[in-house]
């Protein structure tokens, strides 16, 4: 669960590396292969959109009152 605006932009920019991955094995994978490998990526990044989106549909004194609770 992504806790602030720092851990916001790394996971935003973890999900562009892992999309450029993505795209590079689209051409580099056969096309046997390339459902094995582009498995773990593609749930990884739904997983992070799914972090990013959770953390941006609170307010932001939402994240407050969750920081200041820990």
């Amino acid at each position: 669960m992504i806790q602030n605006d720092q851990e916001l932009k790394v996971t935003q920019e973890r999900i562009v590396r892992f999309e450029s991955l993505l795209a590079q094995l689209r051409v580099s994978a056969s096309r046997e292969e390339f459902p094995q490998v582009s498995g773990s990526y593609r749930r990884e990044i739904e997983k992070m959109h799914a972090e990013v989106m959770a953390y941006l549909s609170r307010h932001s004194s939402e994240t407050l009152q969750v920081q200041a609770a820990r």
